[in-house]
C-alpha cells in the first residue's frame, strides 16, 4: 500500500516552510508515497494567532533581536511553560487538527515545533496513528522541539544528536541527515557560462550579498563597506522583495559599473551560490545548509541572538565562516581573507565538509524504511530529561 504523507511547516520567517517544501519534492519522486500534502499550520488558525507566531517574529527581527534572543535562552529548558503553550496551540488549531485527522497519513513530518507538539499530543491521547517525525531546522536543538510522543528525530549535526542522547534520547531515535534543503542544491553548476549570463567576469573573485527573501537587513550600508575593499571583485547583491532595497542598493553602486550585480528577489540562488566564491550574509539554518552545500563559506553579521548566533559558531569552528561584529571591519576582514589564498581555500573545503546536499533524500529513505515504533516519554523520563539540561549543579 503507497502511503499518505503529511508535512506540516509554519510561515514564522521562512526556513521551516523552505524545509517543508524540499522534502515534499523528495516524497513525490518516491514510488513507495501516493499522496504528499504540505501545509502551513498557521493557515488554519485565527489573525491573532498567525501575527503571535509570524508577524511579531519579523518585527523582532528587524527592531529588538535581543528580545528574541532573551526568548530563545529563557526558554531553552525542557518542558519549560509547556502546558500552558500546548493549551494556547490546541486552541487555535481546531481546524488543523480536524484537517489532520481526515487526511490521517502514514507518515507525518513537521519542520517547526508548534505542529509537532500538536501531533505528539493527539497520538498520546490515541486520536491519531502515524509515523510522527520532527525535523529540527537549525543546528542546534532548542528545547521547544522536544515532544513527548514521537518516532525519529532528523539533526543537523553529529554535535545535536549527542546533546539529544546526552539528555536521555535513544540514539536511534536520532538521525543526523543534515537541514534539508531543495535537490536542486546538489546539481553541479558550469560557474563560467552562468556568470557570464549573470553579466559577470568569469575569472573574478565573487561575492554574494543576501538580503534574504525578505529583505531585511542593513544592505544599502554593507555595499558601501564593499566599495571599499582594496581586492578587485564582483559583487552579486540579492535584495530579496523589497523594490526599496532594491532602489536604494542600485543607487549606491552608481559609478561601479562591473564591481555590482543588483538583483531583486532571485529563485535561483542555487545558481547564484555554485558561481560565489564568499557568502556575506546572515546564518540562517536553511541558508546557511545551502551555502555549504554549495562549499560556500560564509562572513556572517549580525546573527539573531540564540539560533543563528549558535548557527554561527558552529561555522567558525569548523573553519567554515568568519563573523564581522562590526560592519566597519567587513572590508579590512574580506580583503585580509583574499590576501590569504590558502586559508581561503582551507575555507571552501571546510563548507563542502559541513554541507550535506542531499539531506532531504536522507531523510526521506530512513522514513519510508523505518520500522520503530512510537516512543512515549513518561513523567519519569521527563523529569530526567529536565534534570540533564538543568544549568545549576546539584547534589549527587
Amino acid at each position: 500500500m503507497k502511503k499518505r504523507v503529511l508535512i506540516i511547516s509554519a510561515s514564522a520567517g521562512t526556513g521551516h516552510v523552505r524545509a517543508a517544501q524540499a522534502l515534499e519534492k523528495e516524497f513525490v519522486r518516491d514510488p513507495r508515497v501516493g499522496e504528499v500534502i504540505h501545509e502551513d499550520a498557521l493557515k488554519f488558525t485565527n489573525k491573532l494567532f498567525r501575527d503571535f507566531y509570524s508577524t511579531l517574529y519579523m518585527k523582532l527581527v528587524r527592531s529588538a533581536p535581543e528580545v528574541l534572543g532573551w526568548v530563545y535562552k529563557a526558554s531553552d529548558e525542557p518542558w519549560k511553560g509547556e502546558p500552558a503553550r500546548l493549551q494556547l496551540d490546541r486552541l487555535n488549531t481546531l481546524k488543523l487538527v480536524r484537517f489532520i485527522e481526515e487526511f490521517d497519513p502514514h507518515v507525518t513530518v513537521c519542520t517547526h515545533f508548534m505542529p509537532a507538539g500538536i501531533i505528539s499530543h493527539l497520538q498520546e491521547k490515541e486520536r491519531l496513528t502515524t509515523h510522527h517525525s520532527i525535523v529540527v531546522t537549525d543546528f542546534d536543538c532548542h528545547a521547544m522541539w522536544l515532544c513527548r510522543f514521537f518516532h525519529r528525530y532528523f539533526v543537523a549535526l553529529d554535535e545535536t544528536k549527542a546533546h539529544l542522547e546526552a539528555l536521555g534520547l535513544p540514539g536511534q531515535r536520532i538521525t543526523v541527515s543534515g537541514i534539508p534543503i531543495d535537490p536542486i542544491f546538489a546539481a553541479p553548476v558550469n560557474r563560467t557560462p552562468v556568470r557570464i549570463s549573470y553579466g559577470l567576469q568569469p575569472d573574478k573573485t565573487t561575492l554574494l550579498l543576501s538580503a534574504g527573501a525578505l529583505g531585511v537587513g542593513p544592505t544599502e550600508l554593507i555595499v558601501k563597506r564593499l566599495k571599499q575593499l582594496r581586492h578587485d571583485v564582483q559583487t552579486i547583491v540579492v535584495c530579496g522583495k523589497s523594490e526599496e532595497v532594491r532602489t536604494r542598493v542600485t543607487q549606491a553602486v552608481r559609478g561601479q559599473r562591473g564591481r555590482f550585480r543588483v538583483l531583486g528577489y532571485s529563485d535561483r540562488m542555487h545558481e547564484l551560490m555554485h558561481i560565489s566564491d564568499l557568502f556575506i550574509g546572515k546564518p540562517g539554518g536553511m541558508t546557511t545548509s545551502e551555502a555549504l552545500a554549495c562549499g560556500l563559506p560564509m562572513a556572517v553579521f549580525s546573527p539573531i541572538p540564540g539560533q543563528e548566533e549558535r548557527n554561527t559558531d558552529h561555522l567558525l569552528e569548523d573553519g567554515a565562516g568568519v563573523r564581522c561584529n562590526e560592519l566597519t571591519t567587513l572590508p579590512f576582514k574580506i580583503d585580509r581573507l583574499l590576501d590569504d589564498p590558502v586559508r581561503f581555500a582551507a575555507m571552501r573545503q571546510a563548507a563542502r565538509a559541513m554541507g550535506r546536499p542531499r539531506a532531504a533524500r536522507t531523510i526521506v529513505q530512513t522514513l519510508l524504511d523505518d520500522d520503530l515504533p512510537p516512543l512515549a516519554l513518561a513523567r519519569p523520563q521527563r523529569d530526567a530529561i529536565a534534570l540533564a539540561a538543568s544549568r545549576t549543579p546539584t547534589d549527587g
